[in-house]
């Protein structure tokens, strides 16, 4: 008998175009394994997800900064041709912060838990995150949001160099126009000229105290915080390498025992009344040792499948039992246990592993979509390695030829040499 309702299915929803989202595989491997039927509203051209196994029907995303109205239009396409309730999984900011706004509208014909319909847009809003610590005695590295180019010298002033430049809120950032969710801004003018794209960002630029990275210092919690506002599920994990080195997503992690970083999770989701999957960063100062809050993500992270215990259950699967009302089961955690997203780790995916590990993409039972990433990946590489290389010879200056007729006499040794 499967632990869930195999019943009601699911729908993995992510609007954000990445073909490489490998937690988007995870979560249709987590539900489909359960016997659940999976749903897939995401880019579905080449990518990886779309040959797995365990994924019933693949469907086209709302576009690139989709509004509201055209992104519940395609959930009720989906949810007509389902034709029952299903449960509903965000897997990036903007799907999550839609989709909490549209509640009501999309219920019955989607389980979602019950929270304020503008609690995920706050927590996931960069600027706003700093207030809710505040608010809730957790730690968070001191933030400033500039009105003006002399303000941001004046923050630059305040907060030494370098700063952390972020846009507040970075599912906003239109496709193509270069601009990064954070930078490590490392003069005044870096920072101004961020500055000045803020219309074309969407959102406000925050600059914020640098804490240095280090080895221990990078950590993060998953967690599912059920009906009743208990964190099940998931748990404390550090961050052993990530990419791009120093400051990106979590190339390999482990689950890591830490009293600290859960208490501080706890108290925050209680205190904000927060129900459903979460995600959240930390990083340790390496001065004062305390833990200060990132970022906090309000959807499923895409190293989730790192916390799966010895009962079978992780965040997606606790967030499917606790919307079909049944109960969640108690597992032991299995600290120790290593996840590895092979493209951005390759050599950690072959070293040996005996606290138990899970690999982003490769899977006995579910092997097409490993064969599908390396294929799309080498294309990507390549590219990128052609695109950098026509770069650089279109600024390297071409050699000065020298005329024949004026160039200086040669032996015989010399000419049958040249």
């Amino acid at each position: 008998m499967s632990l869930l309702d195999t019943r009601v299915p699911a729908v993995v929803l992510r609007i954000d175009r990445n073909p490489f989202h490998h937690g988007t595989l995870g979560a249709v491997r987590s539900l489909g394994r359960a016997g659940v039927e999976v749903h897939v509203v995401a880019d579905c051209e080449g990518s990886p997800v779309g040959v797995s196994r365990y994924v019933r029907q693949m469907h086209p995303p709302p576009p690139p900064g989709a509004s509201p109205d055209e992104i519940l239009a395609v959930l009720r396409q989906v949810a007509d041709r389902i034709a029952r309730p299903a449960v509903l999984v965000p897997m990036d900011d903007a799907s999550a912060i839609a989709v909490l706004r549209m509640r009501d509208a999309l219920a019955p014909s989607y389980l979602l838990p019950a929270m304020p319909g503008t609690l995920a847009e706050s927590v996931a809003d960069k600027a706003e995150l700093a207030a809710v610590c505040a608010a809730t005695d957790v730690p968070h590295p001191v933030t400033l949001v500039p009105e003006s180019p002399a303000e941001v010298a004046d923050a630059m002033r305040q907060l030494g160099l370098p700063v952390v430049a972020k846009w507040s809120r970075p599912w906003l950032l239109p496709t193509g126009s270069g601009l990064r969710s954070t930078v490590l801004a490392r003069s005044v003018q870096q920072a101004r000229e961020l500055f000045l794209r803020t219309e074309e960002a969407g959102s406000r630029l925050l600059l914020q105290a640098y804490l240095a990275p280090g080895p221990d210092r990078d950590w993060f919690f998953h967690g599912y915080a059920d009906h009743s506002g208990t964190v099940r599920a998931g748990g404390p994990g550090r961050k052993q390498l990530s990419w791009p080195r120093g400051a990106g997503l979590t190339a390999v992690g482990s689950w890591t025992p830490n009293t600290e970083v859960r208490a501080l999770a706890e108290r925050l989701t209680a205190k904000l009344g927060y129900r459903g999957i979460f995600d959240l960063d930390f990083r340790r100062c390496g001065e004062t040792g305390r833990y200060h809050l990132l970022d906090f993500n309000p959807r499923t992270g895409a190293q989730f499948r790192l916390f799966a215990d010895r009962a079978g259950l992780d965040v997606v699967r606790a967030l499917h039992l606790d919307m079909t009302g049944r109960p969640l089961p108690d597992g032991a955690p299995m600290a120790g246990r290593t996840f590895v997203v092979e493209n951005y780790a390759p050599l950690a995916a072959l070293r040996a592993a005996p606290g138990g590990r899970e690999l982003a993409w490769y899977a006995a039972d579910d092997r097409s979509p490993g064969r599908a990433m390396w294929a799309l990946w080498c294309r990507h590489v390549s590219r990128r390695l052609r695109e950098r290389l026509s770069t650089t010879t279109a600024a390297t200056p071409a050699p000065r030829l020298i005329p024949r007729a004026a160039s200086p006499s040669l032996t015989d040794n010399e000419k049958a040499s040249s």
